[in-house]
């Protein structure tokens, strides 16, 4: 619902396949629509709106005067201040009173300036004193860019039937007029015997400006359309990464995204392996990213069934990953029971350390439902925290990696191809690297992933009994599940132990350029040992 949707209709149908239906006013519309005065310059134009400024207020009618900009806004202040013109000026500096501004804006005598962004929404009402006098009066200081603008300026006056009128002030020096025949109308100007201050009116201007602002609205729409196919590649990917972290959240589907990811994986680990005809490829990626001696012979493996290879390798590859998060559980929840015994009653959450030697992570988990369980959600909540922190880290070097994109591919211009059809073929590149980054980085985490091992010098009885994670295992309550207070505490320690005394610096005699060298050749020092150093 807008009064100044039709001029944009074709936009609407074109990008949201939505039509632009035009309702009639509640009350007939009876503001006077002037058409535009055009002027040489920006000065004559300014000052014959200070001019025009007079004559309404003189015959009580309240003014609005419409701006582009801040500058000019403030511009026509100063010149209403040297007439001594009482006014206010609504803009981006003025925002706290706005609505004060806009309230006394109908009141018979007052002059508003305002950019065309400031004050829209709200009505301006007039007494009937106003309306016998006329009404409203917009003023606009230049067309801008887009008619819808200038129709919302204009509806500014004769609401729900009041009277009111609008005019608007051109000069051959506005950016609209310089970009489209500026020069052809001064050059007729000229020829009918122009003078300083005289106006030009005529229907085929106005035409003319309103061409010009079609002809930019074409340029936007283009622009904006073309973003929204570069969007529409964003968010074709977005769809699948939200879709796989919604899943990580609820935790519903996570154990089939991270089964369809080993999958991937191990597809992409055969037919490379297969491509290069290397069985000791295959055996390294094997074991470099699922931490598992294939059973797969080579024999095997050169016959060359990929789907074979595929789903005897997928079978073991989850026998070794079900078995190793039975062994994470195991491992784990001694020291929940342990904890839950002592402080139960305390402690709702806990923080678990996962390393695998490179990385860490923490596991927040529920410890009541957790001991309920009996663990059987521990590995759950495990690859909820994995997969929702990798997911991010990747997603965030990718969204850099695609902005990146998007500005290299504009070159491709100048080779007469489309932009935007390298950009979707390399952005599709760059999307399948990525969720291979991902794949690759989900199972090594996965299958090295490791609870803090306990020191066997400190307390080897209860390590026997039960690994003692009691310490790395705190309360949510924003405390460093981490040695990191232990090794603070040995750097405040290496701080304060005595320093040894720095020794003064000692240097010899400056030898000069031209003196013998100390070394007893007999030659200068310059020409000697001090040839570097000249």
């Amino acid at each position: 619902m807008t009064g100044t949707a039709e001029t944009e209709a074709a936009e609407f149908w074109d990008i949201y396949k939505l039509e632009v239906v035009t309702i009639p006013t509640n009350k007939p519309v009876i503001r006077e629509d002037k058409e535009d005065l055009v002027y040489k310059t920006k000065r004559e134009k300014y000052n014959a709106i200070i001019e025009e400024i007079v004559k309404l207020t003189s015959q009580g009618r309240p003014v609005l005067v419409g701006t582009t900009s801040v500058e000019v806004s403030e511009l026509l202040s100063r010149m209403l201040t040297i007439r001594k013109i009482k006014h206010n000026v609504l803009n981006a500096k003025h925002h706290q009173r706005e609505a004060e501004i806009v309230a006394e804006a109908g009141v018979a005598g007052t002059v508003t300036i305002a950019t065309n962004m400031a004050g829209r929404g709200t009505d301006i009402k007039i007494t009937e004193e106003v309306k016998k006098a006329g009404g409203l009066a917009i003023i606009g200081s230049e067309r801008h860019d887009s008619r819808r603008v200038d129709r919302q300026l204009r509806g500014r006056a004769g609401r729900q039937g009041d009277p009111g009128s609008s005019q608007f002030y051109v000069s051959l020096e506005d950016d609209l007029m310089r970009l489209f025949g500026s020069e052809r109308i001064s050059k007729i100007m000229d020829r009918m015997g122009y003078k300083e201050g005289e106006v030009l009116q005529h229907r085929m201007i106005t035409n003319s400006i309103e061409r010009a602002q079609k002809k930019v609205e074409e340029n936007h729409f283009g622009i904006r359309k073309r973003l929204l196919e570069y969007d529409d590649v964003m968010n074709k990917q977005r769809d699948v990464i939200y879709t796989k972290r919604r899943n990580a959240l609820v935790g519903e589907r996570v154990s089939i995204d991270i089964m369809h990811s080993f999958e991937d994986l191990i597809t992409e680990i055969i037919q490379n392996a297969l491509q290069q005809k290397s069985y000791d490829q295959f055996q390294l990626d094997v074991f470099r990213y699922f931490s598992l001696s294939t059973s797969i012979s080579q024999q095997e493996f050169l016959k060359g069934n990929s789907e074979e290879l595929i789903r005897q390798l997928f079978e073991e590859v989850m026998t070794a990953y079900k078995k190793r998060m039975e062994n994470i559980k195991n491992e784990a929840m001694p020291v929940l029971q342990r904890l839950y015994g002592e402080r139960g009653d305390q402690i709702k959450n806990v923080l678990i350390p996962f390393s695998d030697g490179t990385h860490g992570m923490n596991v927040l988990v529920d410890l009541k439902s957790v001991i309920e369980a009996k663990g059987e959600n521990l590995p759950a909540a495990f690859e909820r925290s994995v997969m929702l922190a990798l997911l991010d880290d990747a997603w965030k070097r990718h969204l850099r990696a695609m902005d990146d994109l998007k500005h290299e591919v504009q070159t491709a211009g100048y080779e007469q191809k489309d932009p935007l059809v390298i950009y979707k073929i390399e952005a599709f590149k760059l999307f399948q690297h990525m969720l291979g980054e991902v794949n690759r980085e989900l199972a090594s985490f996965l299958f090295k992933g490791q609870l803090p091992q306990p020191d066997s010098r400190e307390q080897p009885q209860e390590a026997r009994q039960a690994p003692q994670y009691a310490k790395k295992i705190t309360e949510n309550r924003g405390e460093i599940p981490s040695d990191r207070a232990t090794k603070r505490q040995e750097q405040l320690n290496q701080a304060a132990a005595p320093q040894p005394k720095p020794e003064p610096v000692r240097v010899g005699p400056k030898i000069g350029r031209n003196d013998p060298c100390p070394c007893g050749s007999g030659k200068k020092y310059k020409s000697c040992h001090g040839r570097d150093e000249f």
